[in-house]
């Protein structure tokens, strides 16, 4: 049994482009699909956030207003969700695609009761388009949406395999942790989750679990509670 009924699902866009680095690796998408699947079959519900990473970097880019640079953005996040959603679907899950705003019929317009509504009927349900309002990242929108839907933890999946005291990318001696309270990431400013979202996950009293996207049946065994990631407690 599951330690889990209601789970948020980050995944990070650059993770799903694979050895790529740009756009999708389609094989690591069916792979997340495949573990996403056995977790609905064990009646966990599960809302997905994604990262845009793997289309557009907005912050990196020095001749654009942020606000513009930060819509791009929420773009890119929905051209994921549908990706991701419609391979979803071709493995026998059922998904919803909703977002803060509407885009015409391709997009449900997020509500919590309609989202309860399909999780309650064993669809997945992917929140894209951010928190519909620049300058806030793509991990503050799944601490929101997680809040919102009163979702029993955040799984992030990233290209990292948990939270360190630096950037393992560039410190060959960067320690990962294998528990932090969300006071220490604020306090220390640990770059390896925004710190809105850090604050609003905090205030609320919602758990976490850093894990690398790649990592062997690392989405199942976070669903169970389980990771060689890193567990963020919701106190000190």
């Amino acid at each position: 049994m599951s330690k889990y009924n209601r789970v948020l699902l980050k995944l990070s866009g650059e993770a799903l482009s694979g050895s790529k680095g740009f756009g999708f690796d389609e094989a690591v998408v069916l792979e997340v699909g495949r573990q996403v699947k056995k977790s609905i079959e064990k009646g966990i519900q599960i809302g997905v956030v994604i990262g845009g990473g793997n289309i557009w970097r907005g912050r990196s880019c020095d001749h654009m207003d942020r606000v513009k640079a930060d819509q791009i953005g929420m773009m890119a996040t929905v051209i994921n969700a549908l990706y991701v959603a419609e391979i979803f679907r071709t493995i026998g899950l059922k998904t919803v695609v909703q977002t803060p705003f509407k885009i015409g019929t391709v997009t449900e317009e997020f509500s919590k009761d309609a989202t309860l509504g399909h999780l309650n009927n064993g669809s997945v349900v992917f929140f894209a388009g951010g928190t519909g309002h620049p300058m806030f990242s793509t991990d503050t929108a799944a601490a929101l949406r997680a809040i919102e839907i009163e979702a029993d933890v955040i799984l992030l999946a990233k290209n990292i395999d948990g939270i360190y005291d630096d950037d393992p990318k560039t410190n060959p001696n960067a320690r990962k942790y294998d528990h932090i309270s969300l006071k220490e990431i604020i306090d220390k400013k640990l770059k390896a989750l925004d710190l809105t979202a850090a604050i609003m996950c905090l205030e609320n009293h919602m758990p976490m679990i850093v894990f690398g996207l790649c990592e062997s049946n690392g989405i199942t065994l976070a669903m169970n509670g389980e990771t060689s990631g890193t567990v963020i407690l919701d106190n000190e």
